[in-house]
Formats: structure tokens, C-alpha cells, sequence
């Protein structure tokens, strides 16, 4: 587990951080403070991978396409 702030974190490392913190606390060596401390760590981990995915989702919503399918640009984020 990484002290670093969970909401500066990509989608991919807060994806693998949340692995190995499961893994911890599927093997079930951790002290119970320990795992405490693990489980809210993984919430919060859980937390912004979903941010990330939604703010993906919404990139790929925004993308307008033209009469044969591709891509023109963007609609601004207020009009999806």
C-alpha cells in the first residue's frame, strides 16, 4: 500500500493498488487495525476507479459522429 493520495491517482494505478490490497486481505495475515485501515484504503481505491470510468464514459459519449459513422468532434459536456 502507497501513502500517496488516492484522488491523484490514474485509473490504472488505483486499479492496481486495489488488487494488491485484496490480496492482503483475501490471504488474511493482516493485524485487525491493519485491515481496517486496508478495507478503507480499498474503498476509497474503489471510489475513484469508478470516477475514472465515468469520466471516460462521458468522453466517449461526447464524441459526435457523422452520416457515415465517424468521428467529427466533440459536443460540449453541457449538451450530453
Amino acid at each position: 500500500m502507497t501513502d500517496r493520495p488516492v484522488d491523484e491517482m490514474s485509473f490504472e494505478d488505483a486499479m492496481a493498488e486495489l488488487e494488491k490490497v485484496l490480496g492482503q486481505l483475501e490471504r488474511g495475515d493482516v493485524a485487525l487495525d491493519d485491515s481496517i485501515k486496508l478495507y478503507e484504503r480499498g474503498a476509497a481505491l474503489k471510489a475513484r476507479c469508478e470516477t475514472k470510468l465515468k469520466e471516460a464514459e462521458e468522453k466517449v459519449a461526447a464524441i459526435t459522429l457523422d452520416a457515415d459513422g465517424n468521428p467529427t468532434g466533440l459536443k460540449a459536456a453541457g449538451d450530453l
